[in-house]
């Protein structure tokens, strides 16, 4: 008698099976979720998740991207190619209109991280959408680190680290009022070697800055900034051409690139698995203001 091998989850396989039902759950609890999608990798594979969490059927809430107007033509085309082919609803919440029609004003450095969350706060307003999934990771920054997988927002769409709702045994509390909002992490649990190994495995393509390829670079404080329309060369300062990949994408602007010759999956991964820096203090400017830049952030409403 031939004896049955036992199941055994791999790693991914569990990682894969706690979104899904954290995305599932916020389905059973909410009216209005909505998954915040900007073509960055972690979005990328929530959107993915989430297809797997509601097939066949189509995925059941729109995506929303919070759009600086400062963006990689590379990271644009991909969203909109992503989301049309899944038949999905896209809300954008601009920017550069709400600079236009006086709701937000444009700092001096011209950057805009900083003012996306009144954006993105009023979007939320405007749609009534009380479940947002984003795809934070707590491997990727401190105040990261301190939140559930839903994390509650008040009315004002501020958060409380000191406020958070205990989550044992896998427990999501989504109680709210209405006016207040819910976070939701998904990807919580994940590291970014998780994140390139479940693209790996689910052979999900990327936009191509993600790849290593030539790029015009300026080098400021250590870091490799793309030379565009957004980064222009300051007095003193000279480009140069090198190989370089890009490890998160957002703001144009404050978002830097690593050397690297990594231009296949495989190779991302070995060099992701190698590297002891996470990729936002690597390559995102914003997060060098200072060691709470990130957690002011989200008090404000941040994702």
């Amino acid at each position: 008698m031939s004896q049955t091998k036992p199941y055994r989850a791999s790693h991914l396989d569990a990682l894969e099976a706690e979104s899904i039902f954290v995305m599932r759950e916020v389905m059973a609890e909410f009216e209005r979720p909505v998954l915040l999608f900007s073509g960055g990798k972690d979005s990328i594979v929530m959107l993915r998740l989430a297809e797997k969490a509601f097939a066949p059927a189509r995925i059941p809430f729109p995506v929303m991207h919070v759009d600086t107007g400062h963006n990689f033509p590379e990271v644009l085309d991909y969203r909109d190619q992503r989301v049309a082919g899944l038949g999905l609803n896209l809300v954008v919440a601009s920017v550069q209109e709400a600079i236009d029609s006086g709701h937000v004003r444009e700092l001096p450095d011209g950057t805009r991280n900083r003012i996306q969350t009144p954006v993105l706060l009023a979007a939320v307003e405007k749609y009534r959408f009380d479940a947002l999934f984003g795809g934070a990771r707590r491997d990727e920054e401190k105040a990261r680190a301190k939140e559930r997988m839903f994390s509650f927002r008040d009315e004002f769409g501020q958060w409380d680290p000191k406020n958070q709702r205990p989550e044992l045994w896998a427990l999501y509390n989504g109680r709210h009022h209405p006016g207040e909002s819910i976070r939701v992490f998904p990807l919580s649990n994940w590291t970014e070697l998780d994140v390139w190994h479940y693209i790996a495995k689910e052979r999900i393509p990327l936009p191509s800055i993600y790849y290593a390829h030539d790029r015009e670079v300026v080098e400021r404080d250590g870091m490799f900034y793309a030379v565009n329309e957004f980064i222009r060369l300051r007095d003193g300062e000279t480009s140069e051409v090198r190989r370089v990949r890009y490890r998160t994408v957002g703001d144009a602007s404050q978002t830097a690139a690593v050397l690297s010759e990594a231009d296949t999956v495989e190779k991302v991964i070995d060099e992701v698995a190698a590297t002891r820096i996470t990729e936002r203090g690597a390559t995102r400017g914003d997060d060098k203001v200072s060691e709470a830049a990130m957690e002011d952030r989200k008090r404000e409403g941040y994702f």
